[in-house]
């Protein structure tokens, strides 16, 4: 090994043979000078648009954007290029000055831009590459890099509407990103920019990467001096110096072998990235001037010609050449790392210059293609990063399919049935225990394992989920197939999944084909009208669910949404009159988005979808069983429920938030409070839940999603997910015969056929409780209650995970 080591580095090797005497004088110090060879790590942003989603000021507004190495003391990215596509599409009162590179921090600033309304959009249009040079600390294959994005901002004067103020004081807002390591020798991703919560904005970016030659230098190397002594080997064979100085030498070379081999990948990566890229967009890519003399046979070959390097096998034990170079379908394996380490110095320099010349030509390439079809290119990215979507946040995700329970569906109310169906109920609670429980259990062990988990893929990884990936929510959906009507079949339960499953895909699939047709069809002749309405919950306000609607607006931009005001400050009295209230709201906003449209042609669909947080849902499936709503009952499409009490406060083991519930009553006589516990009437029969569940309010939509969380003590968790508790199973009262109709009622809403395929989805969201710390809103189960309305990464899991359910 010492030997082959030496002849890589040009060494002599019988130089060091020849016989030393024990008193020899150590030679002096040998300086020489070795080429040492630069790359630098390019990563381009290209900064496509700016998108007002819901912005709380009017002012200006900046980005600024800055990149370095994921370490303590490294180095940082410096702006080496920038390319202003277009110019920006701003009147002459909106922006002010041009972009500009801050040498100081070398960060890049996007020209100042106005923001003056909602869902308005700021075509921004440049191209900018940051270099990052790769130090002795930094290593492509091992190093990750941060890329940085702040919102700056600074108010409108009264004096004008001028920039007069710098906003480059404090950010507004700030969001990272980590290119890992398996993405630096070459990427195309898209890079959404969001923000923050209170600075709701899309940015659409694209990033680019790639591994570029530096140039290469002759830097002094001082080889220190050898000493002798009684215990060297007089042959020459092992002198410890000797070894120091060539391991020392050695270990420069073979990081310059490494190097090459990193710019044959990043040659490779983004040969085939460009023609992928070509391929998407329909457009040919000009290779014409490609003549790249790094490919297998006319460059290699010639090396081992040259340096007869086959001459040099040495016979193993087994009686292989140790060094022989073999070849893959008669071709040789230019990046095998013994072919790379066989190679002399010369040719290492070789290779280095030769292909980083044709990284640097493919990369030219690639900026100018860009250029031309920056919009084409985006499109294609952000289509693939959607479609990337659910296996990138499946670490977050649990996904599982069951069968519609049947042991609370029974065929009759008779004293012998209801106890046969509480028999079998009783039982199954023994195997299963808590639902409640469970859930939490399985999330808590999930969130154990995602704390173990080493996390290592090519794609850019957002620093809001990734930074802390144990504080994450945990979703385990739990997609909910239709039994056979009211049976009591032992075999029945769990039985046919593999069947259903087959059943269920050739239904999507002939249900997709239907669509594509129809839609094809159909496109000439008209548009979608798309509107979604979001009610909030008890004392709340009309923006509460702003955060799950702005990631709907991610998913889909060309929703038509109302945020529904009709019942702020409302919420304490009777749910039919809430309900009656929002009907006509609705049915006003409908009318007048209809008409709207109209104008601008025929329509060919209306889809009308809902989302309610707590007590709203039952706002919302009161509206809807009012006359005024039936006309607009068949453009029903998707219905999302946040910890809805659907089947009201029965069996709440809450003992704490149900005395808070007995003192509304008494002291406040709250009538909806009265109509969630029942109170509302003696007989549970003629209470207004019991009459609600017997209205057709849920058959007509097309996607169900019941988001609950088995942390939430204000909504029984068995009521937000519309099933049994143990409670009721084994409740032999009139109230629990009255709780299994009620329950009976609304599964047959699901199960009924008024629709071709209808999606029912379980979602149970748990909250990293560790970030509340120990207070009351813990205890009682309000944290997780209100953390539906504060967070929107569960959102952003369920609607990128199933994104046709929101389109």
């Amino acid at each position: 090994m010492l030997r082959r080591l030496g002849w890589l580095i040009g060494l002599n090797n019988r130089s060091v043979q020849a016989k030393k005497l024990p008193d020899a004088k150590p030679h002096p110090a040998k300086v020489q000078r070795v080429v040492m060879l630069d790359t630098v790590q390019e990563i381009a942003i290209y900064i496509h648009r700016f998108h007002n989603l819901d912005l709380f000021q009017k002012g200006w507004y900046q980005l600024k954007i800055t990149m370095r190495w994921d370490k303590e003391h490294a180095s940082i990215g410096s702006p080496a290029r920038v390319v202003q596509y277009e110019a920006p599409n701003l009147g002459s009162d909106d922006g002010y000055g041009v972009w500009r590179i801050d040498d100081s921090d070398n960060s890049f600033a996007t020209q100042p831009f106005q923001i003056k309304y909602a869902k308005q959009d700021v075509l921004l249009s440049i191209m900018v590459a940051f270099d990052l040079p790769l130090t002795e600390n930094e290593d492509p294959s091992s190093s990750a890099v941060i890329l940085k994005f702040e919102l700056l901002y600074a108010p409108v004067l009264e004096n004008g509407s001028e920039f007069q103020a710098s906003p480059d004081g404090c950010p507004a807002a700030i969001q990272e990103f980590r290119i890992p390591p398996k993405a630096l020798l070459g990427l195309h991703s898209y890079c959404p920019v969001y923000f923050d919560a209170f600075h709701a904005v899309l940015v659409d970016v694209s990033v680019h990467i790639t591994l570029l030659k530096a140039g290469s230098c002759k830097a002094p190397m001082k080889v220190t001096s050898i000493p002798y002594s009684a215990t060297d080997d007089v042959s020459g064979e092992s002198i410890d110096g000797s070894s120091q100085a060539l391991d020392q030498v050695a270990s420069t070379d073979l990081k310059q072998v490494m190097l090459v081999k990193a710019l044959l990948n990043a040659l490779d990566t983004l040969h085939v990235e460009l023609q992928k890229l070509g391929d998407a967009i329909d457009r040919a890519v000009d290779l014409t001037e490609f003549t790249s003399k790094m490919n297998d046979i006319k460059l290699f070959d010639s090396f081992l010609e040259a340096n007869q390097l086959t001459a040099d096998a040495e016979v193993s034990g087994q009686g292989k050449p140790q060094n022989g170079l073999e070849r893959i379908n008669d071709r040789l394996d230019f990046q095998s790392d013994r072919l790379l380490q066989n190679l002399s110095k010369d040719d290492v320099i070789k290779m280095f210059n030769r292909s980083g010349d044709e990284v640097l030509y493919l990369w030219n390439t690639f900026l100018n293609f860009h250029r031309d079809n920056k919009t084409q290119i985006l499109e294609f990215l952000r289509d693939a990063w959607a479609k990337d979507r659910r296996a990138e946040w499946s670490i977050w995700m649990v996904y599982s399919k069951v069968e519609m329970p049947h042991h609370y569906i029974n065929g009759g109310f008779d004293e012998s049935s209801h106890h046969i169906v509480h028999k079998r109920g009783s039982s199954l609670w023994k195997l299963t225990d808590d639902p409640a429980q469970i859930a939490a259990m399985r999330a808590e062990l999930h969130r154990r394992s995602i704390a173990q988990m080493r996390i290592n893929n090519r794609s850019i990884q957002d620093m809001q989920i990734f930074g802390d990936p144990s504080g994450i929510p945990i979703v385990i959906t739990e997609r909910v197939m239709n039994a056979p009507h009211r049976t009591f079949s032992d075999n029945s339960y769990m039985r046919n999944l593999d069947i259903m499953d087959s059943v269920t895909s050739r239904t999507i699939l002939s249900s997709e084909a239907g669509k594509k047709l129809s839609s094809t069809s159909a496109a000439q002749t008209g548009r979608d009208l798309k509107i979604v309405i979001f009610v909030h919950g008890f004392q709340g306000h009309h923006l509460d669910l702003r955060l799950v609607r702005n990631q709907w607006l991610l998913v889909d931009p060309k929703i038509e949404f109302l945020m529904s005001e009709v019942n702020e400050e409302k919420t304490s009295g009777d749910f039919r009159e809430m309900g009656l209230r929002l009907a006509h709201e609705v049915v006003s906003f409908v009318k007048k988005k209809m008409n709207k449209a109209s104008r601008s042609g025929p329509l060919r669909d209306i889809k009308l979808s809902f989302v309610g947080h707590s007590i709203g849902n039952i706002i919302i499936r009161t509206a809807l069983a009012e006359s005024a709503m039936e006309p607009y009952l068949r453009f029903l499409h998707t219905y999302v429920s946040l910890s809805g009490p659907h089947l009201g406060y029965l069996y709440s083991s809450n003992s704490l938030f149900n005395s808070g519930l007995w003192l509304l009553k008494k002291l406040k006589g709250t009538q909806c409070i009265h109509q969630l516990t029942f109170t509302d009437d003696p007989d549970i029969r003629n209470t207004f839940f019991y009459k609600l569940c017997k209205q057709n309010t849920l058959e007509n939509f097309k996607h169900i999603i019941l988001l609950s969380s088995p942390q939430d003590g204000y909504v029984p968790y068995h009521s937000a997910r519309i099933e049994s508790c143990r409670a009721a199973s084994m409740d032999y009262s009139k109230k629990g015969k009255a709780f299994l109709e009620m329950l009976n009622d609304c599964m047959d809403q699901i199960q009924a056929p008024t629709t071709e395929h209808r999606v029912f989805v379980r979602c149970d969201v748990n909250f990293d409780t560790s970030a509340y710390g120990r207070n009351l809103n813990t205890f009682i189960g309000r944290a997780a209650h209100i953390e539906f309305l504060e967070s929107d990464i569960f959102a952003r899991f369920i609607m990128w995970s199933f994104p046709d359910l929101f389109q």
